[in-house]
């Protein structure tokens, strides 16, 4: 949740659901004192808890979203996300993000995984994971995000996951999922723009690289930054370790920023977020 910051508001919240008969299990909160905005994040447990699960919202809705001019966003664990993959060619994120499902790391299902090539169809069939393949081309793009997005609705699917997907996202699908498209991308972007952003780096001599996970809106590479993280390097370094030690920073930080979406622990704002431990 998020609104205005005034005093009683952490009191006001935590009495709603202890005269209610729940428990708290987890609560952090944050200022903005730039924006003067309240940000919080509250786990209860429901077993003694009076109000219908399917009455919560009303209730707080009335009582205090109201009154303090709260938006905010509830969430029950009994229900798995569903989560789509997007990839093109490169593997070693899809990898990694499936390794984890299988594992049983998150809570999380993923119904579905769609690509512009069929070149790791082999991997859907690994994982007995349905994989399409919708080929895309400047003339047919609309038409095919439009199917995109049909299965997307069959398969119920709550956010999407860019693992390497190496195609723009058009306004009107970003539109169909607001803040639940994960995109990952090296953090030389925009000092090193291109195809070889690497042989760039290489080139300038730097000694950091890095990688972001971000949620995708209309500008370009410039959305809500979920994760980030870095690792040395030096002049011993050729281009193909910096690829190297670049892909493991992604399938990483990827992996880490998803897994924070999974926990509902991103709270977006504007083009910022509060991402809760």
């Amino acid at each position: 949740m998020h609104c205005p910051d005034r005093p009683g508001i952490i009191a006001a919240i935590t009495e709603f659901i202890n005269v209610n008969g729940g428990n708290i299990l987890y609560l952090d909160q944050h200022v903005d004192r730039v924006e003067n905005v309240f940000f919080m994040r509250v786990e209860w447990e429901l077993t003694s808890f009076v109000i219908p699960q399917d009455k919560i919202q009303e209730y707080f809705s009335t009582l205090h979203a109201s009154k303090y001019t709260i938006y905010f966003r509830l969430y029950f664990n009994d229900y798995k996300p569903k989560m789509a993959i997007f990839v093109s060619k490169m593997s070693h994120c899809i990898y990694d993000l499936l390794a984890r499902y299988e594992a049983g790391e998150w809570e999380v299902e993923i119904p579905v995984i769609l690509s512009n090539h069929p070149d790791l169809e082999e991997i859907g069939k690994r994982f007995n994971i349905p994989f399409h393949v919708f080929p895309i081309t400047h003339s047919n793009k609309e038409a095919q995000e439009n199917a995109e997005l049909v299965v997307l609705k069959e398969h119920k699917v709550d956010f999407v996951v860019l693992a390497r997907y190496m195609q723009i996202i058009s306004a009107d699908f970003i539109r169909q999922y607001p803040n639940r498209i994960i995109n990952i991308h090296h953090s030389f972007l925009p000092a090193f723009v291109g195809a070889k952003p690497y042989h760039a780096a290489f080139q300038r001599g730097v000694k950091l690289i890095g990688a972001t996970s971000h949620y995708v809106t209309t500008d370009l590479d410039a959305g809500p930054i979920i994760e980030q993280d870095i690792t040395r390097i030096s002049h011993k370094d050729a281009i193909e370790e910096l690829v190297r030690k670049g892909r493991d920073l992604e399938k990483i930080v990827l992996s880490r920023g998803v897994e924070k979406h999974i926990q509902r622990k991103v709270l977006t704002y504007k083009n910022k977020t509060v991402v809760f431990n």
